[in-house]
């Protein structure tokens, strides 16, 4: 079915006085369950799952000899601490300010991580990762995160004074266990540290995938002690991210088609199809709107530059607003300028119609989201197109009985 079908005309028209309750209850009704509907989709899509320690802190007792070499497996100076989800971290440090880790979680797919920043933030700190590939392969890297994008976190790089020990990762039931040795000049004590964990595994050139959750806290290596500096919640930005992702695709791919096709196909609903047109369309509008404060900001929280996907965002911001100063702006029906409104509405409408979902397609891709964005935007636009094609058949069907019902008036011949 042709774009060009979904966007088809629409035209504004005066509030009519009076307007029949039974239908002004209705469209206010629908409206209401629409928005309250969305609110609840975003607020469950914002809620992430709540931590889970469970009998994490028994590994604290196991015996890591049988599976992990020394100097990992003496945990007889160890201090052990549960420190976050299933995160379990075992450390030693001698006067030599030699620091034996291990780090250990509960682990399905994807890589897990422990930084160590200077301030707290992702941002220039190191880390030690480790996954185990498809194919059983152990792996163990230090990373440096130079920057927020795939390509600026560096495998085989960073501050983070490896010893000669050799680093080891090894996959115990459901357990993956990271070991790694550091070499300080000087005693460590109050460190901030970041956890993280990915899903999906890194790049055959070991490229990390953006993490799934992570938290940052202070970790005292010189007393066994932990502070969090922030709650052992899913990452911040990360919910922005999705909040932002979320946003868009309701707006933008779902309720601003929706309000075209009212439009278009409910014109003989008259005046009810203008209230759906309307008010989906503020919805649309207003969800857009959030999804574009709160692209800002995580653009300036994480310093990206995305350069593309910002500039289109204002682009489709201002013909959105355009939109909403032709709503009242609107000509009578008779007015000689009337056609020219038309024109402008239609075309201002499509082409922003048009960015707002090649930015979704950018995002997604630039976000580095999963399959599941993919497939969800899939369907948001595979429900679009099911109802254009549903409803040009059945317009077409009403407009070939109107015919039949009042045919051409014919002339009788003369005898």
């Amino acid at each position: 079915m042709p774009l060009h079908i979904l966007l088809h005309s629409t035209t504004c028209i005066s509030f009519p006085l009076p307007m029949e309750d039974s239908r002004l209850r209705v469209s206010r009704l629908g409206l209401a369950i629409l928005i309250v509907f969305l609110g609840f989709t975003v607020s469950g899509a914002q809620n992430g799952g709540g931590d889970s320690t469970g009998e994490t802190a028994a590994r604290c007792n196991a015996d890591l000899s049988t599976f992990i070499p020394l100097p990992y497996s003496d945990t007889s100076n160890m201090v052990c601490k549960a420190v976050w989800n299933t995160y379990v971290v075992q450390y030693s440090q001698t006067k030599d300010h030699v620091v034996t880790i291990v780090l250990s979680a509960t682990y399905t797919t994807g890589w897990v991580g422990m930084a160590f920043s200077k301030d707290g933030m992702m941002l220039n700190s190191s880390a030690m990762v480790g996954w185990i590939s498809k194919e059983g392969q152990p792996h163990i890297k230090q990373y440096y995160l130079k920057g927020f994008e795939q390509r600026d976190v560096v495998p085989d790089k960073g501050d983070l004074p490896l010893s000669n020990v050799p680093k080891f990762v090894v996959l115990r039931e459901a357990t993956i266990y990271i070991a790694f040795q550091l070499n300080f000049s000087a005693p460590l004590g109050r460190q901030p540290v970041l956890l993280a964990f990915g899903t999906r595994y890194p790049t055959k050139h070991h490229h990390l995938y953006q993490h799934d959750a992570k938290t940052s806290m202070i970790f005292d290596f010189s007393a066994g002690s932990v502070s969090v500096s922030s709650s052992a919640a899913p990452d911040k930005i990360g919910q922005t991210k999705r909040t932002h992702g979320i946003l868009g695709l309701i707006g933008w791919g779902l309720l601003l088609p929706y309000g075209v096709i009212a439009a278009r196909y409910f014109k003989h609903h008259d005046p009810l199809w203008f209230y759906l047109h309307a008010g989906i369309q503020f919805v649309g509008f207003i969800l857009g709107l959030a999804g574009i404060v709160l692209g800002v900001s995580l653009y300036n929280q994480i310093h990206a530059q995305f350069h593309t996907h910002r500039g289109i965002g204002i682009f489709v911001l201002v013909l959105s607003v355009l939109q909403i100063l032709a709503f009242f702006a609107c000509p009578d029906k008779d007015s000689k300028i009337r056609k020219y409104w038309n024109w402008y509405h239609h075309w201002i409408g499509r082409i922003a119609l048009l960015f707002g979902n090649v930015n979704i397609v950018l995002g997604i891709q630039i976000g580095h989201a999963g399959n599941e964005w993919k497939v969800g935007y899939g369907f948001l636009l595979g429900t679009v197109f099911v109802a254009i094609i549903v409803l040009e058949v059945l317009s077409m069907k009403r407009r070939s009985k109107e015919t039949d019902t009042h045919p051409a008036f014919q002339m009788n011949s003369l005898q």
